[in-house]
């Protein structure tokens, strides 16, 4: 099958069909113990650093640029404090068995238990959205349950309304697609009338005991909504290295990489350090924020505070996708019309005073497919990073004096995992004119430089390794400077108040027009390619700028930047096995800034 074929086989996943979940397990005391202490140990080598860099390391000759550096090295710690009170321990609510009662469900009388699944829907191609349907019409009801399924079509067509009139679930679409998704939601809940609603994305596959291990939180009467991980279940197992190449390099790149195969998860679509240890982590302090997908809501809390924020609203500025709309015709919204809408009703619902509160449960319940092309990744990337950015400068969580300090700092944490853009850059382009000018921003690199830098990077890197209990740490880091165009480009959207543009994420796999979206990495690693070599040269030709400690330590800098930045690069020339010979021509014009479409 050539890669066009692929493109347009939407039974893909039927390939993955027996892959089983994880199974996530708790904190150990022991290992928590370790964690902490480790923790500690390296912001106090942090600190020992950062007061030698500020006193004694300054490159006088070059003030300027070995001040920014330094703050960029400052502010880069001061957000590796807010990751370690993020991460610092977990707290799971026990899990209970569902409530059989009106009572036991902290529900008034003359209402029921029931629970609506509402499935959104835009474009994608039917086969998906049948094994979706298939899949929730298993569920598993606990006693005196009932459950309502809806197929909530912002496509408005013919053939999703015949297919849920076929498969015995219940159609709902509108004309018109304001609010996103949101406003899909939105529509649907006034016209449904489940005491609990359970979110699905078209591709969104529950498993059969979804309900039955949920619900029990429930009998909280101030949990709001509860939050599972997000599991992409077709993600490529790739291929064993010593399939191709000889065994020696294969143990060489299996160490450089951290990857016993290639092509494994060529996206960066595993998803488990953040639901398994940050999201888990942050339910401790009630701050698990709702991601949408695999979240189930009491119905209460929805309305409750759609009609306060209406009221609220009024003559206020508006985030991002509700700009334009006049104060008295904003409609009332049980969930935020936004591009980032869970997390935006999670922020409203925290800070509301209310006593509202989210439960993350910590186990698998649902599968999902993950981006299988260049242009599902970069939109994906660029719909988080506009629209968390939006909600920073527009709506911020920081600013509200209802919300607990702890929950706050929570959402500081994600705010910095955006602005921390602004010192990557620096310590990327600081090797860059290091390499070219000849100009350290040290005054040497000696003993006592290595003497403060590496029992700082030693003790960082193993306390992520005791902190994330088997999942990839690096993948984070990875991401950040693979993610740097995407993110600049939010930002500086979104400062000038332009809005993010987006198509909805695909979910078939597509491998054309894949190179436009790497060629701000190509660029980086153009000019990062040349300082280097310049370095090298300049060294070999007996440059006293150009000293062999100075190109060793900014070339290893370089070189690790280098290759995560690299990473999307390779995606984009990554193919399933079998398809290693298709390219990625015929560019789709999918626009990446300007005005927003009003639709997901």
């Amino acid at each position: 099958m050539s890669h066009t074929e692929l493109d347009a086989a939407p039974d893909y996943f039927r390939a993955f069909e027996d892959v089983e979940p994880p199974k996530t397990r708790p904190l150990s005391r022991r290992r928590a113990a370790l964690w902490q202490f480790l923790a500690a140990l390296t912001l106090g080598f942090g600190a020992w650093y950062l007061h030698w860099r500020w006193t004694a390391s300054l490159n006088s000759d070059a003030l300027t640029f070995s001040v920014i550096v330094a703050a960029a090295e400052t502010a880069m710690f001061f957000g590796t404090l807010l990751f370690y009170f993020d991460i610092w321990d977990e707290g799971d609510t026990p899990q209970s068995a569902p409530p059989t009662t009106l009572a036991e469900a902290c529900l008034p009388e003359k209402t029921d238990l029931s629970v609506d699944v509402l499935i959104a829907t835009y474009d994608e191609h039917q086969t998906i959205l049948q094994a979706t349907i298939e899949d929730a019409l298993k569920l598993e009801l606990p006693e005196n349950w009932t459950v309502a399924i809806y197929v909530l079509d912002d496509g408005n067509r013919p053939e999703i309304a015949t297919l849920a009139e076929k498969l015995g679930v219940q159609y709902i679409a509108r004309e018109q697609n304001l609010g996103f998704k949101a406003g899909n939601m939105r529509n649907a809940l006034f016209q449904t009338d489940g005491e609990f609603v359970l979110i699905c994305d078209a591709d969104t596959r529950l498993f059969r005991q979804f309900l039955t291990n949920t619900l029990g939180y429930f009998r909280d009467p101030t949990v709001a909504w509860v939050q599972t991980p997000h599991w992409f279940y077709d993600i490529p197992p790739g291929q064993a290295w010593t399939d191709t190449l000889p065994r020696y390099l294969s143990r060489f790149l299996t160490a450089a990489s951290g990857q016993q195969r290639r092509g494994t998860d060529p996206f960066l679509s595993g998803s488990l350090m953040f639901f398994d240890v940050i999201q888990r982590r942050r339910h401790r302090n009630g701050a698990s924020f709702c991601c949408g997908a695999g979240s189930i809501h009491r119905r209460e809390p929805l309305f409750q505070d759609a009609l306060h924020q209406h009221q609220s609203d009024r003559g206020r500025r508006l985030p991002m996708t509700q700009k334009g709309l006049a104060p008295r015709l904003v409609p009332i919204q049980p969930f935020r019309f936004h591009v980032s809408e869970d997390i935006y009703t999670s922020m409203l619902l925290h800070g509301a005073g209310r006593g509202w509160k989210s439960v993350y449960h910590p186990q698998v319940e649902c599968r999902m497919l993950s981006p299988w092309s260049m242009d599902a990744w970069a939109s994906q990337k660029l719909k988080y990073a506009g629209g968390t950015l939006d909600l920073m400068l527009n709506a911020n969580p920081l600013l509200n004096p209802k919300m607990p300090w702890r929950v706050k700092l929570h959402y500081a944490a994600t705010f910095w995992s955006y602005l921390s853009a602004f010192a990557l850059i620096i310590l990327l382009i600081a090797p860059v004119y290091t390499l070219t000018t000849g100009s350290a921003p040290i005054d040497a690199y000696s003993m006592t430089f290595f003497l403060h830098l590496l029992p700082l990077l030693l003790a960082n890197e193993a306390a992520l390794a005791v902190a994330s209990k088997g999942q990839d740490a690096n993948q984070g880091r990875i991401l950040s400077l693979a993610t740097l165009p995407i993110v600049t480009r939010a930002f500086w959207l979104v400062a000038r108040g332009r809005r993010v543009r987006f198509r909805p994420t695909p979910k078939t796999p597509m491998f054309k027009g894949a190179m436009r979206f790497v060629l701000p990495n190509l660029v980086l690693l153009s000019v990062m390619s040349a300082a280097l070599v310049y370095g090298v040269v300049q060294n070999v030709m007996g440059s006293e700028a150009h000293s062999a400690s100075l190109l060793i330590v900014n070339a290893f800098w370089l070189s690790w930047c280098g290759l995560a930045i690299s990473r999307p690069v390779a995606s984009a020339f990554w193919r399933p096995p079998g398809h290693a010979n298709a390219t990625p021509t015929s560019v789709n014009r999918m626009p990446m800034s300007g005005k927003l479409k009003d639709a997901r």
